[in-house]
């Protein structure tokens, strides 16, 4: 029997704003001022550069209420702007191999400025105050090793994606901790089989496309912030819900990001209508959290996990699907 979802107390869902819909911290804010000083310099010394990329640029989003004169600029309006840019042109596409997720650049940089800084200051302290050495410096060994937890935590590593042409693979790197069929009245049947996957702060926090297919739609909901292994998490966290329909099989598919107590920033860069492959990067959840992936329990031939399991976003066979 298919275990039912708590009645979802979740407000009615939105239609993402940005690639970050939940809003945007002060590293964010201070990386928008950037791109706005940026563009401002280029637009003033570099008119042939601007008009360069503007040959380059393709789509239309007419009335734009964005900026774009580089793929930079689409960084965090990807999901909502109609321009676009060849995959060949973008010269800047090339740091997404730095081993670092794009999405958290901001983060990223500020975390570890500000740890260095403090860990420079009682160091210093350490020698005006020799009596307190000792705590300054086990303070000074502390900061070093947030600023590593921070550059683990925003790691990106590439991955293989299985060549099996029935496999769905791990939208995340975490421990699986629910295999169950649950009900739920937007797949065929009223039921759906959900494998989900918690993320502690030491996983890979990046996201990827499970099945090679097409996005039908992206859905934001505004919620609570429970510890992601809370039994109602699913139900009144944060979350937002990528729907798509297999290339393969026709049938749909449901990915589920959904912040935890420490999280507090979903990253999705998808839009209705796009294809995607099997592997690709689609966004992050910044700080603890947890995934979630629904299929229709007819279409999963064989279930490869288990709970307790350790698996890796896009390398691991959660499901063969047929």
């Amino acid at each position: 029997m298919a275990a039912p979802i708590t009645t979802c107390p979740l407000p009615p869902p939105e239609t993402p704003r940005g690639v970050q819909p939940g809003g945007v911290g002060f590293f964010v804010r201070c990386e928008l001022a950037w791109g706005r000083v940026r563009r401002w310099y280029l637009r003033r010394f570099r008119a042939g550069y601007v008009a360069r990329w503007r040959q380059l640029r393709q789509g239309d989003c007419p009335g734009c209420p964005h900026e774009i004169i580089d793929p930079r600029d689409l960084k965090f309006v990807r999901n909502v702007c109609g321009y676009w840019f060849p995959r060949g042109d973008d010269v800047y596409a090339r740091r997404e191999n730095l081993g670092f997720a794009r999405w958290g650049y901001a983060e990223l940089v500020g975390f570890t400025a500000i740890f260095l800084l403090l860990g420079g200051l009682f160091l210093v302290a350490g020698y005006l105050l020799p009596q307190l050495a000792w705590l300054f410096m086990i303070i000074y060994a502390v900061s070093w090793l947030l600023i590593a937890e921070v550059v683990w935590f925003f790691r990106d590593p590439r991955r293989v994606v299985p060549t099996d042409p029935a496999a769905l693979v791990s939208p995340s790197d975490g421990t699986v901790t629910h295999v169950e069929t649950v009900e739920d009245s937007d797949f065929p049947g009223g039921r759906a089989l959900r494998v989900s996957i918690f993320l502690s702060i030491f996983n890979v926090h990046v996201n990827r496309v499970p099945r090679t297919g097409r996005v039908t739609d992206v859905r934001y909901f505004r919620g609570e912030y429970l510890d992601a292994r809370h039994a109602d998490c699913a139900a009144r966290n944060e979350q937002l819900w990528i729907d798509m329909t297999d290339a393969a099989t026709g049938q749909p598919i449901r990915v589920k990001q959904i912040a935890g107590a420490i999280a507090r920033r979903i990253v999705c860069v998808l839009k209705p209508g796009e294809e995607v492959r099997a592997g690709e990067r689609f966004g992050m959840i910044k700080f603890g959290s947890r995934t979630d992936v629904l299929v229709p329990p007819e279409t999963a031939k064989e279930v490869l996990v288990k709970v307790g399991d350790k698996v890796c976003g896009a390398k691991t066979i959660l499901i063969r699907v047929g």
